[in-house]
Order: structure tokens, then C-alpha cells, then sequence
């Protein structure tokens, strides 16, 4: 049985799915009918290949990122609307510290903005931020300030509002109440990571920042959901007890979160 941890969709009918898991199981797959026929586009045939999320810049132009093999992140390109995916070229292929991976915890390791810039996290005893800024041909990489001491620690998901604003989240996913430093946001484009000082802090495995405003930002996590008006330093404005594995805005003020048995919450959170 396929595990599909993340889906990325431009209208009612075209949508893209990906499966996580190891060796075949992690796959690509798109429809153009609504859901009524898949297509597979993408099958990982390495045994040790895992692939845990994926994002587009348009509906042409993806990128997919798998855990590491042989000490490089597995990063896989498209420019045709999926119908062929490239592998980045070894030369090429963030390299990764011993024990680092990523988190298909909610398909939201990765992010991509405008048409050419890409984010991916990292956690498992690091928690370090890739960059790049020629549509995932490069790699920079960043460290942290978010709480990665053993291999169910470390930054979980990332979001952007512009170039320049992000927010990464992520904890102990074994620990979900209070603990250290889970949040971190950017004012450069990742160059460079400040911890949060909202608090009490929990493990999100989820954050996304409101479209409009760009500063609203909404987190879930295994025991938590939360919104604040400012990650910098603004307080939190409601907390509730679910369990919820990744949330995504619809609109201003409006975001759908998922969770464990088919649970789906909307929330209306004011600016």
C-alpha cells in the first residue's frame, strides 16, 4: 500500500500526488480529470532512495526532494509538466552531514516563490536550510537555530510569503508539548535564521504564512494548532488541542488543516 504524503493542485481537474516510502514506493503520479485517472509519472527504483515532498513553480516546472543516498540529497527536476523527471547531477547535489535527512511528515519540506527560488529543510541531528536561486540547479546551505539533538528532531516544514519572509518550523516529533526552539523565520531569504520568541513553543510538523498579509502565520502540529499575527514577536492569538499533520491557506484569514483518520479543519483566523 502506497503512503501519499503530498499533493500539489492548480485548478479542480490537474493535480499532482507523491507517495513517500522506500525503494518503489516512492512515486509520482498526476491527474488532469479531477482525480478520476492517475498518471505515473515517476518511480524511484533505488532501494535506498526515500522521497519525502515535491512543489512547482508552475505547471510545468517542479522539483522533488529525497533523502539522502551515498551523502547527497536526492533532488529530482521537471520542466514538461512532470511527463520527465531529471536527477540532479552528482556534481551538483546538496551534499548531506551524517544522519541528516528530511521529514515527509506533511509535504511541506520544500518550498518554492516566485520562478526561480527553492527552500528545503532538514532535521535528524541537523537543522540546516538548502537555498537555491537558479531553479534547483544550486545549493547554499544555512544553519538554524531550531532544535535538533537526536533523529527525531529538526526542521520539519518551511513556507515563504515574497523572497525575502519565511518561517520554518519543526521540534521533536517523539516530544510535541512545550520544548526548545521550534519556530525560526527569515527576513533574507534564508540567508540567515532568528529564533522565534513566541512562546510556549511545540513541535509543528506544519507552518504556512497567510497570502495576503504575509505575516499571519498558522501551525500545527501532533498536539497543537496555533496562529500568531507575527512570528517575530507577537504573542499567540488562539491554541487549540488537535492533531494535525499540515495546513495550507486558502485565501486570506481562511486555511484547512489535515490530519490522522481523514480529519479535515478549517479555521477563519482574523488579521
Amino acid at each position: 500500500m502506497l503512503d501519499f504524503r503530498d499533493v500539489q493542485a492548480f485548478s479542480a481537474d490537474e493535480a499532482y500526488l507523491l507517495a513517500a516510502g522506500p525503494g518503489d514506493q516512492s512515486r509520482i503520479y498526476k491527474t488532469s480529470d479531477g482525480g478520476k485517472t492517475w498518471t505515473l509519472q515517476f518511480t524511484n527504483h533505488d532501494p535506498r532512495g526515500f522521497f519525502d515532498c515535491m512543489a512547482f513553480w508552475d505547471h510545468d516546472h517542479g522539483i522533488a526532494l529525497g533523502d539522502p543516498v551515498d551523502g547527497q540529497f536526492e533532488v529530482i527536476l521537471t520542466n514538461d509538466g512532470g511527463a520527465n523527471w531529471t536527477p540532479l547531477p552528482s556534481s551538483s547535489a546538496p551534499r548531506s552531514l551524517a544522519s541528516e535527512g528530511a521529514f515527509a511528515a506533511s509535504g511541506t519540506c520544500i518550498a518554492v516563490e516566485g520562478d526561480r527560488n527553492a527552500w528545503f529543510v532538514t532535521g535528524g541531528n541537523a537543522a540546516r536550510v538548502f537555498r537555491s536561486t537558479n531553479r534547483g540547479n544550486t545549493w547554499a546551505a544555512t544553519d538554524a537555530p531550531i532544535l535538533h539533538d537526536n533523529n527525531s528532531s529538526g526542521i520539519f516544514s518551511i513556507t515563504f510569503n515574497g523572497p525575502r519572509h519565511g518561517v520554518i518550523g519543526g521540534g521533536d516529533y517523539k516530544s510535541p508539548e512545550p520544548q526548545g526552539t521550534t519556530l525560526a523565520y527569515t527576513e533574507d531569504g534564508g540567508l540567515t535564521w532568528s529564533a522565534s520568541n513566541i512562546q510556549p513553543q511545540f513541535y509543528f510538523s506544519s507552518v504556512a504564512l497567510d497570502p495576503q498579509n504575509g505575516r499571519q502565520l498558522l501551525a500545527v502540529g501532533a498536539a497543537h494548532a496555533t496562529y500568531t499575527d507575527d512570528v517575530r514577536n507577537s504573542g499567540w492569538k488562539a491554541l487549540w488541542n488537535l492533531n494535525l499533520n499540515a495546513a495550507v491557506y486558502l485565501g486570506p484569514g481562511v486555511a484547512i488543516g489535515v490530519g490522522p483518520k481523514g480529519e479535515i479543519v478549517r479555521f477563519q483566523l482574523h488579521p
